[in-house]
């Protein structure tokens, strides 16, 4: 069981920007340990929600969180992308959430190999039930394919150095652990920490984490397609945490509410995005970097 206190970012913000206090359906798209729904079915208890996450050890926490409302939810071990094919009363959705985020759990867990400050296997899996994994990635994907991925999903700067010196290393000795992967990128970047430098390495597992997830994979046409589906004062809220996600949020997001032609059935409740004040920040480091994006169907006459 996971017990560490869990701290949704951007709590009261996204729950005022979805105007949840609304009767209706409301889906959560990465549920994690529920700390968004858990209030929300807490405040109204004229909610329901469907909520989703791909990841078995954060969905039965969740549903052991929830159990005060299990009458009021509805649960699916599946990636939000796949929300389109559950049978939902769509005209009852007032809103949808999406949290990009990892889970603290996840990241505190060295068996999963998210954090470059852990040691453990090269897993980096939100669905277990996936074959690939990160040590298969740096185990057999080719060098200019590791480049890529690195220049592109973690913005580091000796990408096909680093790629050229993981495939030198693997050739002699297997590359399993996130220590041993951590010392190669810190070797190739020569690394010295600094105060308020981000490591190499965050960045290195930053890209491999968004390949063996495919997490940019489809959000753009995720996105439009749910927003379709919205009711009128339907609300899309996203939660964003590095600015490759962020980047699609914004431009998909601004598109719908300024198409080409015709007029917009969106407009957008965020003109910039919602930021952690600093006083979350300060009370829990993970936020700082969030950026919150809502998105709203027209009401008619509106």
């Amino acid at each position: 069981m996971i017990t560490r206190d869990h701290i949704p970012v951007l709590l009261e913000e996204a729950l005022n920007l979805l105007d949840a206090g609304r009767p209706g359906v409301y889906i959560d798209g990465t549920l994690g340990l529920a700390g968004h729904s858990r209030e929300l079915l807490k405040r109204n208890p004229a909610a329901r929600l469907i909520g989703f996450d791909r990841d078995e050890a954060a969905l039965t926490e969740a549903q052991r969180r929830l159990s005060p409302y299990e009458n009021r939810i509805e649960l699916y071990h599946a990636d939000f992308r796949r929300m389109t094919e559950v049978e939902i009363d769509w005209p009852s959705v007032r809103g949808i959430l999406l949290d990009l985020g990892m889970s603290s759990f996840q990241l505190d867990d060295p068996g999963r190999g998210f954090s470059h400050q852990l040691d453990g296997p090269l897993d980096m899996r939100m669905d277990r039930r996936q074959h690939l994994d990160a040590a298969r990635i740096i185990d057999k994907y080719p060098e200019p394919k590791l480049a890529e991925i690195f220049r592109n999903y973690g913005e580091l700067k000796p990408a096909a150095k680093l790629a050229r010196t993981i495939a030198s290393r693997r050739r002699m000795t297997k590359i399993e652990s996130t220590v041993q992967l951590r010392t190669i990128v810190e070797e190739v970047c020569r690394w010295i920490p600094q105060k308020g430098k981000i490591h190499p390495a965050a960045k290195v597992f930053q890209a491999l984490r968004i390949e063996v997830n495919e997490e940019l994979a489809g959000l753009e046409n995720f996105l439009e397609t749910v927003a379709g589906r919205l009711p009128e004062d339907g609300r899309l809220a996203v939660i964003a945490f590095h600015s490759l996600e962020d980047r699609i949020v914004k431009h998909t997001f601004a598109r719908l509410a300024r198409p080409e032609q015709g007029p917009a059935a969106f407009d957008l409740l965020t003109k910039h995005p919602v930021l952690p004040s600093e006083e979350e920040a300060s009370r829990n480091s993970r936020s700082r970097s969030a950026k919150l994006r809502v998105l709203r169907r027209h009401a008619h006459g509106s």
